[in-house]
């Protein structure tokens, strides 16, 4: 076939694969790390280019030393030179060998002294990136929690301020661990005491949509903490995200002994969130706590009689569909042969913080009081059926702890009105629950 002058001469597909894969030296492909220069791992930027630095320093004075050569020369001796020392005297090109310089600064580290080697340890140790560090657990992606704790011992108050959420790391400009499938969270959060977590002791801020990043700066309180709650209690503070369509998912917790707190005295904390904790099996069920309730003693010694006064209750369980309860106070004076010791107070409607002062007396003769023991129940009211029992506490000589610290100090101060707080349970030894 013949070709006209200046026609670009016709390849076959035959011949182009032919040369594609005719037979010859297998060349390696060039990687994008071929391009940038690769350091030993541990060693840092500048003790490579100190000991590339020294190695051209040492060359150049060597080079000097002859008595003839042009600049040029010198300057490519010096480059020889530095070669050499890398490759051991094989004078490779720097391009063909990127792992060149890797060589000259590991030789010249392992010639310098042990105070340079240790300095350069430090420095390596300082400069290095903590690869594990990226790779957080759970326990640190869960987030933070910015708040403060306040035991007022004179009103026996427990304020708990929540300020804000974030993550501690700022390189990650995140927030709280997202929940939702956008990416964000509607996140509140809410109180317990343990142990005997129960409703009735749940307090929880508002829900703040669509952040990774809530601030509150919202202050709950818990009322009617005594000295023997701040020592034995624990407050579990709980990070969850509101769903209104499935139930509300768990983000992280933290939990705070009340023992830490001294009295009148705020506390700020910065917490990491963390997993939920198994609850403890051992903690008896029947000591649930089902509220607290303020009570006055005074022994009237002119009058001899015992004048029981029911002050208020707090953080009661919500025994009705609505949320809330309609409480009422009783209590008795046991043993009570005559059946005559029972007293009741008004019904509060729609509370879980009733607020009822009102007294009741005792005809009882003052030596009498060490036999004797009372029972307070607090009932929800019901209409058409039977009342709800919401929870008791008793005092007496029979009982223990601030119960018991309450009934002698009242034998102890006659004509003078003790009020205490006291923590209702779901279950009272000896009383008939039956209203």
């Amino acid at each position: 076939m013949t070709q006209r002058k200046g026609d670009k001469p016709t390849i076959s597909i035959q011949e182009h694969m032919a040369i594609d894969v005719c037979p010859g030296p297998i060349q390696p492909i060039k990687q994008i790390s071929d391009y940038f220069p690769r350091y030993p791992r541990g060693l840092p930027p500048q003790a490579v280019v100190a000991a590339a630095a020294a190695a051209s320093a040492a060359a150049a004075s060597a080079a000097g030393a002859s008595p003839s050569g042009s600049p040029r020369s010198n300057l490519s001796t010096s480059s020889g030179c530095s070669a050499a020392a890398g490759t051991g005297g094989g004078g490779a090109d720097s391009d063909s060998d990127p792992g060149q310089l890797d060589r000259t600064g590991a030789t010249a580290s392992s010639s310098s002294s042990p105070q340079q080697q240790q300095q350069q340890q430090a420095v390596r140790k300082e400069e290095e990136p903590d690869v594990e560090g990226y790779d957080s657990d759970d326990s640190t992606t869960l987030g933070t929690l910015d708040f403060s704790l306040l035991y007022d011992q004179e009103n026996n108050a427990l304020h708990c301020t929540i300020n804000k959420a974030r993550l501690p790391i700022p390189r990650y400009k995140k927030g709280l661990k997202p929940m939702d499938h956008n990416g964000l969270s509607d996140p509140y959060v809410k109180l317990h005491l343990l142990p005997g977590a129960s409703k009735a002791n749940k307090l929880r801020t508002k829900t703040l949509r669509n952040t990774l990043h809530p601030v509150w700066s919202e202050t709950l309180t818990y009322y009617g903490i005594t000295d023997e709650d701040m020592v034995r209690k624990t407050l579990r503070i709980s990070v969850c995200d509101e769903d209104k369509f499935r139930h509300n998912e768990f983000i992280g917790e933290t939990r705070i002994p009340l023992k830490k707190l001294k009295p009148n005295q705020t506390k700020n904390f910065y917490n990491c969130l963390e997993k939920q904790l198994p609850v403890n099996k051992t903690e008896d069920k029947s000591l649930e706590e089902r509220g607290r309730i303020m009570i006055s003693l005074k022994y009237n010694s002119q009058k001899s009689c015992l004048v029981v006064g029911i002050v208020r209750c707090a953080h009661l369980a919500a025994m009705d569909a609505n949320g809330f309860s309609d409480p009422y106070v009783k209590t008795y004076l046991k043993p009570d042969e005559n059946k005559k010791s029972k007293h009741k107070t008004t019904v509060k409607k729609k509370t879980l913080n009733p607020e009822f002062n009102e007294e009741f007396s005792y005809d009882i003769k003052y030596a009498d009081l060490t036999k004797k023991t009372l029972e307070v129940t607090v009932w929800d009211y019901d209409i058409g059926k039977s009342n709800d029992f919401i929870g008791g506490v008793s005092l007496g000589i029979n009982a223990n702890g601030e119960r018991l610290k309450h009934w002698f100090d009242c034998l102890k101060n006659k004509d003078k009105k003790i009020e205490r707080w006291h923590t209702l349970t779901n279950e009272l030894p000896g009383s008939t629950f039956n209203d």
